[in-house]
């Protein structure tokens, strides 16, 4: 999604104009991918965009999507420093986390980062499931059970679920399985 059409120009700024740029993404959103994949919010032509327009439309649009359990995960793509700092005051404010790249023309991503922060157990997790390409929780279970002194696998459900639910890593069943992928095929 072209954040310059959707917020109709190079400044993103106010709430009330954050909630009318939520309300296009849902209406923009007419049918879920097949499988679970990120859904760019492209800053390509955006100068400016304030911490309250992106909590408004950005971060209400990802805890929609996660809400719903959409195989949607929304991502921003090519922001700029300024961008950057405003995403960061709205992630730290929330104690929320969002993933941001490099797109390209052809839709090819690179230089994925975590903006926000996350526990060190989550920041371990999501490591791994980076590192791995995907993992499930037995897998995780058997590498690291006896290091992280889990006893089973719940602890580690846990934290790929709470991944998940957050919008970091995709989330894929299998049966009554459920394994976790990162966002973009690249490694972060």
């Amino acid at each position: 999604m072209d954040m310059a059409i959707i917020g109709s120009g190079p400044v993103l700024a106010g709430s009330i104009n954050g909630k009318a740029a939520f309300a296009a993404f849902v209406k923009a959103i007419d049918r879920e991918p097949a499988a679970p994949s990120p859904l760019f919010l492209d800053f390509t032509n955006i100068d400016v965009a304030t911490a309250s327009y992106l909590r408004e439309s950005v971060f209400a649009l990802k805890a929609y999507m996660r809400t719903l359990s959409s195989k949607y995960y929304p991502v921003v793509a090519n922001i700029n420093d300024d961008i950057l700092d405003e995403l960061l005051i709205v992630a730290n404010t929330k104690g929320d986390a969002i993933m941001s790249c490099r797109l390209g023309r052809d839709e090819s991503v690179s230089g994925a980062e975590l903006i926000g922060s996350l526990d060190p157990k989550q920041q371990m997790t999501f490591d791994l499931v980076n590192e791995y390409n995907g993992v499930d929780a037995n897998h995780l279970m058997e590498e690291f059970g006896e290091a992280e002194q889990t006893k089973s696998t719940t602890a580690w459900n846990n934290r790929l679920a709470s991944l998940a639910a957050r919008g970091v890593i995709r989330e894929f069943a299998q049966g009554r399985s459920k394994y976790y992928r990162p966002l973009f095929e690249e490694v972060i």
